[in-house]
């Protein structure tokens, strides 16, 4: 009898060591967990307007993204020019990174030392662009970052290129630029 007992551990041992499946989990716990059913993105769906796709909830922000209070009108660039002043300190400021950015970004319309003669410039395919030591400008950083934001006559945005801190470096190294113009 004791053997008969022997050999029906033995084997239930060896069945289940090799029925055993070591490169899949045997029993999920909760299969929809690892097997989520696929929606369509615009299919129908169980939503109560009938679309998987929904808006996001009214009121919420990006992650990453940070709201622009001041509106894109030219109240709203004098608003800027007046109240707007720049959140980094002098440790902040990083004039190297906000020459690439300039290079990339502005450079090619501006030109490398802010006079208005980039590359387009100089090729005649856009014109007019002025100084940054111009009287007539009066810019100063709230401004530079509102015609960042929002663009201006033939500028356009570049809110999608730049994140809040890097438009903020952009307007260091402007007003750097300013500065050795005025010299």
């Amino acid at each position: 009898m004791k053997s008969l007992i022997k050999i029906l551990v033995l084997a239930v041992v060896f069945v289940s060591v090799s029925c055993n499946k070591s490169t899949a989990p045997n029993y999920q716990f909760m299969p929809n967990m690892y097997e989520s059913a696929g929606y369509e993105t615009y299919g129908e769906a169980a939503f109560p307007n009938g679309v998987e796709a929904q808006l996001p909830a009214e009121g919420s922000i990006p992650r990453g993204y940070v709201p622009f209070d001041i509106e894109n009108s030219t109240a709203g660039y004098n608003l800027a020019k007046v109240t707007l002043v720049s959140p980094l300190d002098s440790t902040n400021v990083d004039l190297n990174r906000g020459k690439e950015l300039y290079d990339i970004y502005c450079g090619i319309c501006h030109g490398n030392k802010g006079k208005g003669q980039g590359n387009l410039v100089k090729r005649e395919k856009i014109l007019g662009i002025p100084s940054y030591d111009d009287a007539g400008r009066a810019i100063n950083a709230g401004s530079i970052y509102h015609t960042i934001y929002y663009g201006k006559n033939a500028m356009g945005s570049y809110a999608n290129q730049l994140n809040q801190e890097e438009r903020w470096q952009v307007v260091s190294y402007v007003l750097k630029l300013k500065a050795d113009l005025e010299k």
